[in-house]
């Protein structure tokens, strides 16, 4: 096992795009800003710089032992064969083994395999944020031997009162079952995190409470499961990109707006019923400085009211009707506060993308970031603006909360521009984006994510994941969410295939053929044959001297991710003349024994033949192939 050190480098915090730079947002979001007339809001320090792909714990148990530092907490763990070996005895017990460092952003990666189970909804689970001593709480990425379960996979936390917060839950698309390794690999970025399973994501969480020092750990539940090349890594702070294996990131613009009244929290609801990983709204300042959720600058086209919105004071924005312009069923919805917005977004899940809409000055957009900090959701918001002063001020006054610009064109140099104002995303219209989809790629390579605006088509879908666009802003949550369901879908491996091709089915053949055994098989990652339950080697020649005459089975099973088939395949031995001359030629016995049968053979004196062989058998011909000529000229004889 190799563990590194710290890789907070305070000392190279001030170089390269804020990509590279760690978002601090434990420390910080305890910052809260008090209440007060002018608001006025300390920089914070500058953060810290994470070191990615430094490979904090690498380990395949070829030592035969218990690494050093790895403690069992509870269970039986033991190092066997090369692998780690965890038993849990009971359904209630949560075995667990801890290791490692508190990190931030990290990839824990295990090959898992259930060697036995009590029943299928028994599980093992990854760590993500367990205290050494394995007391409560700790976080968990959780996987059923029974995966294509609706909770085959789970995200969880064990609380202090011992009890299951689970915040996501999916199917895998093919049962762990026993004995079948799995390569699972979780990517944590703070509070957020993605499961993959066998190298495709199938579950993600923006829900994680992270602790100031939890580590890893291995968890066994009512099984026995074994683990190898245990792997955990650093990476960098940006969990926007979009990793390898993972669909694109659902932002609901403006809430689920298609559906429902847009920027109110009932959008929100369906937009995070409708999977959205992250809302987009817009917030503004009422007259009394309420930072508000409204879009236009006027309340006219989304409310019964009229009036600039910064005309009109936070009591008389509360008493506007915000739904009934959409339909009369959200009759009586209200614009809501920022404050309100992230309270329901803190208790009942998800992610915002808030734009600060239009002009703001330094003293309004602090207000927005004590409204953020005072919510306790710095680690839940992404700041994105079109106006290049609201990011500055924001990146003066909040450096944790990540940065977006949006444009309606691209820069000539996107990636200088991502520098300089410290972007964590680049966010242009998508139309546009796609006139130049290469700066995808630039931006990447400098640590920066890309959000596309606003897209509503499963052909712009397609150019954009195709392109490399890390998430997309929609009008339509729910279909792009489908979308990337059917995308999911279609990277699944296809059930494995196998043909027998050679011997052909249902072929005679005599003992003068020597066929090569051949298979044709899809989606396999290992095919094996068998001969009457013999294994035989793909691509060998099948040697019929020695088969007795009649029916023999070959069967080939091919093994891939998605399962195991099989198929049988039966070929027929005959006794004929020239087999049986075949044997006489190829049986190794002296030559006068050879010269002799080959003239019984000629002339068709089979039985003679056959008494031979019997007489001759260990002395002037192999005992052996003696008996199988004997046999074969004692068939030809009798017909």
């Amino acid at each position: 096992m190799t563990v590194s050190p710290s890789r907070s480098r305070l000392a190279r915090a001030a170089r390269g795009p804020i990509g590279a730079r760690t978002r601090i947002v434990a420390a910080l979001t305890a910052l809260a800003v008090p209440a007060a007339a002018a608001v006025v809001v300390a920089a914070a320090s500058t953060p810290a710089v994470a070191e990615p792909d430094d490979v904090v714990v690498s380990e395949d148990f070829s030592s035969g032992v218990l690494p050093a530092g790895w403690r069992i907490v509870d269970g039986t763990w033991k190092v066997e064969n090369g692998r780690l070996r965890g038993t849990s005895t009971s359904s209630t017990a949560n075995n667990k083994l801890t290791f490692g460092r508190h990190m931030n952003d990290f990839r824990f990666e295990a090959t898992v395999r259930f060697e036995s189970v009590q029943s299928a909804t028994r599980w093992a689970a990854l760590g993500l944020d367990v205290p050494a001593d394995g007391a409560t709480p700790w976080w968990i990425a959780t996987m059923r031997s029974g995966t294509t379960a609706n909770n085959g996979l789970e995200f969880a936390q064990r609380t202090t009162a011992n009890t299951w917060n689970v915040t996501a839950t999916g199917a895998a698309p093919y049962a762990a079952g026993t004995g079948r390794d799995i390569r699972v690999a979780i990517e944590v970025h703070g509070s957020q995190a993605r499961w993959f399973f066998d190298g495709v994501e199938r579950l993600r969480t923006a829900s994680l409470q992270r602790s100031t020092d939890g580590g890893q750990a291995l968890f066994v539940n009512g099984a026995t499961v074994s683990f190898d090349d245990v792997k955990v890594t650093e990476l960098a702070p940006n969990g926007y990109l979009r990793p390898k294996g993972s669909p694109l990131t659902v932002i609901a613009h403006r809430g689920a707006s298609s559906a429902a009244p847009e920027n109110t929290l009932v959008a929100q609801e369906v937009a995070r019923r409708a999977g959205a990983d992250w809302i987009e709204n817009d917030v503004q300042p009422s007259r009394d400085g309420v930072p508000f959720v409204l879009h236009d600058a006027t309340v006219d086209r989304t409310t019964d009211g009229t009036g600039n919105i910064r005309d009109l004071t936070a009591a008389q924005l509360k008493a506007l009707d915000a739904g009934s312009w959409f339909a009369p069923h959200y009759a009586g919805a209200r614009i809501p506060t920022l404050a309100e917005q992230l309270a329901d977004l803190r208790t009942r899940g998800g992610n915002l993308l808030l734009e600060i809409k239009g002009r703001h000055t330094r003293d309004e957009v602090a207000r927005i970031v004590q409204v953020i900090r005072d919510e306790r959701m710095t680690g839940r918001v992404f700041l994105q603006s079109f106006e290049v002063d609201a990011l500055r001020h924001a990146h003066d006054l909040a450096p944790e909360l990540p940065l977006g610009l949006l444009r309606s064109t691209l820069d000539a140099d996107p990636v200088a521009v991502a520098t300089e104002l410290h972007l964590t995303a680049y966010n242009p219209n998508g139309t546009a984006l796609l006139t130049r989809p290469s700066v995808i790629a630039d931006l990447h390579r400098a640590g920066v994510a890309v959000m596309a605006w606003t897209m509503d088509s499963a052909s712009q879908w397609q150019q954009l994941e195709e392109a490399g666009v890390d998430a997309v802003i929609t009008n339509r949550p729910a279909e792009l969410a489908g979308w990337n369901a059917a995308l999911l879908q279609r990277q699944q491996p296809a059930a494995p295939t196998v043909a027998i091709t050679s011997p052909a089915p249902n072929a005679q053949l005599d003992r003068a053929q020597a066929p090569v055994v051949a298979v044709a098989a899809t989606g396999a990652e290992t095919v094996s044959v068998t001969l009457d339950g013999t294994p035989v080697t793909v691509g060998e020649r099948l040697d019929l001297a020695t088969l007795t005459p009649g029916s023999h089975t070959l069967v080939a099973t091919a093994t891939g991710p998605t399962g195991t088939t099989s198929v049988t395949s039966t070929v027929t031995v005959a006794v004929t003349r020239a087999g049986l001359g075949y044997l006489v030629l190829t049986s190794g016995a002296k030559p006068k024994a050879v010269a002799w049968m080959s003239d019984r053979l000629g002339s068709g004196r089979y039985a003679e033949l056959a008494r031979y062989a019997d007489r001759e058998a260990g002395r002037l011909i192999p005992a052996g192939v003696a008996r199988i000529i004997a046999a074969d000229a004692r068939t030809l004889a009798a017909r």
